[in-house]
């Protein structure tokens, strides 16, 4: 089925342009993100998504159609960003869909700005701080060598490793494909090195302390290379009313790989938590 995509725009506090692609009706569903990546990872999420409320994806500053201003940022600051989008787009408080480094801002989100969130749904996340568990150090340094190949290099060379071991050979096509999509509105190094520092600060410091009382679901993958999947029972105790949805095998990019278990989900959760 065709999808009617609208294409709007909503402005930050600090006057940075946030593309914001709109489709479907209904309550509204705001997804968000992970670090270098945009509205284009949730490209399998649109049709079935769109279904069942007003789907809005956003670009982070710094990626895909948004501004891209100098750093630094931090994760808060792209919270603030994310309220701007749901005030200027969203018709009430929203459903938050959260992927990698797109969780923190919806956690975030949803400690700074409450009211603007109705439920959670937190993908291949983390809370970071004391007893989570980091990226691994072959990771970092696969991103480290890879930041002299530019934006399309990099993409090439760091992106499989989001993927299960082995995704790639078995979905050579499919990863083509994502990765033209992501090179349409490609992310400069300049604004990824940005974001990989608000990212840092954040797990560093761990999501900032109060209660976080909107209905939750942990999604992780077991095969996560990049957020270990042991962050997901950590991230539980953080937020003990959560329900928790494991993948067995999946990889960093679950919602990618496994797009129809993923989205069902998330239709639960929407389902379960209707306004």
């Amino acid at each position: 089925m065709k999808v009617d995509t609208r294409s709007r725009e909503a402005v930050a506090a600090d006057g940075t342009s946030l593309f914001v692609s709109e489709s479907g009706s209904g309550e509204d569903i705001l997804c968000i993100p992970g670090i270098g990546y945009a509205s284009w990872s949730f490209h399998y999420q649109v049709e079935p998504l769109s279904q069942v409320g007003r789907l809005l994806l956003m670009d982070n500053r710094g990626t895909g159609r948004s501004g891209k201003p100098a750093g630094p940022y931090s994760i808060a600051q792209m919270a603030d960003d994310a309220y701007h989008v749901l005030r200027q787009c969203a018709a009430g408080p929203a459903h938050v869909v959260g992927t990698s480094m797109g969780g923190y801002i919806a956690m975030t989100l949803a400690l700074r700005h409450p009211e603007a969130v109705s439920s959670l749904t937190l993908v291949a996340t983390t809370s970071g701080g004391l007893g989570s568990h980091p990226v691994p150090a072959a990771i970092r340094k696969a991103w480290a060598s890879a930041v002299s190949l530019g934006s399309e290099g990099f993409a090439r060379a760091t992106m499989p490793l989001s993927f299960a071991p082995g995704w790639t050979d078995t979905h050579p096509e499919q990863f083509e494909e994502l990765l033209e999509l992501r090179m349409q509105a490609s992310t400069p190094i300049a604004c990824w090195r940005s974001q990989y520092q608000a990212c840092a600060s954040y797990l560093r410091r761990g999501l900032p302390r109060g209660p976080i009382s909107q209905p939750t679901v942990i999604v992780h993958g077991t095969a996560d290379r990049v957020v270990p999947y042991e962050n997901a029972a950590h991230l539980a105790r953080r937020i003990p009313h959560a329900s928790a949805a494991t993948l067995d095998g999946a990889g960093h990019l679950c919602w990618i790989e496994r797009p129809d278990v993923v989205n069902a989900i998330i239709r639960n959760a929407l389902s379960s938590n209707a306004l």
